[in-house]
């Protein structure tokens, strides 16, 4: 499928690209080698194929969430850079309510 300057340029203000006339021709023969690639992939044998969402079956593999000894929160927080009463101290990113 070729591609006109006109549609290069249509496809452009959709998705509002300036272009140069350079990039347009450029982007023309681009556009155009991408759309006969599509109609090859369109032209595959898939009548007897189910559609997929995956190539692969997947199942989601969950562990019990069961409790677990964890870190002493001292010792979590022995290497950070600033603790405040067992907990991480961090710089203030949202300014005083107006």
């Amino acid at each position: 499928m070729s591609l006109s300057t006109d549609d290069v340029r249509h496809v452009a203000r959709l998705a509002r690209l300036a272009l140069t006339d350079d990039e347009v021709q450029a982007l023309r023969g681009q556009l155009s080698d991408i759309l006969a690639y599509a109609e090859k992939v369109g032209e595959v044998a898939t009548a007897n194929v189910p559609p997929t969402s995956h190539p692969y079956p997947l199942r989601n593999v969950w562990r019990d969430d069961e409790p677990r000894p964890s870190l002493p929160p001292a010792e979590a927080v022995a290497a950070a850079p600033a603790a405040q009463d067992g907990r991480f101290s961090v710089p203030r990113i949202i300014g005083e309510p107006v």
